[in-house]
């Protein structure tokens, strides 16, 4: 048992002040907060119709020369400037990277297709050996940017 001096001298029974912080019941709180959490932030990802036509990322430096697939509204490829067949896919990229795979596609699609257009289009890229697909957007300027404010 310990015990202390009292430098007033005063009674060793009467009631001193408790200087102890209980924190069992703030980790308990936090714990309960913590469950919670866990179970609903899997709730939080649904999924929602989105429209992707444009970012704000900022844009990444193209290289010098880069190898732009187009596919139009009309669901036709170009390949740069020139129309492509999609059979002569493979063989017209093969041509434009001089046989490199790893070479960077950039893709870009019309805003109104489908999503099943893009998909078959990805896929013939897959099948042709190209993996490194860039989508290609437009830039948003957001309000906030220097000059973009009303005139």
């Amino acid at each position: 048992m310990a015990f202390a001096l009292r430098p007033d001298g005063g009674d060793e029974d009467a009631d001193d002040a408790l200087a102890e912080i209980n924190v069992t019941p703030f980790i308990d709180v936090i714990l309960v907060l913590l469950i919670v959490f866990m179970i609903a932030a899997p709730l939080a990802t649904v999924s929602v119709p989105v429209d992707l036509p444009a970012s704000s990322a900022a844009p990444q430096p193209a290289p010098i020369e880069p190898v732009v697939l187009t596919l139009d509204a009309a669901r036709t490829l170009s390949l740069g400037e020139a129309p492509i067949a999609r059979s002569d896919l493979a063989a017209a990229l093969d041509a434009a990277t001089a046989g490199d795979r790893e070479a960077r596609i950039f893709l870009r699609a019309d805003q109104g297709l489908e999503y099943r257009a893009l998909m078959d289009l990805l896929n013939d890229l897959r099948a042709a050996g190209y993996l490194r697909v860039a989508l290609v957007g437009l830039e948003q300027v957001s309000p906030e940017a220097p000059g973009a404010g009303s005139p």
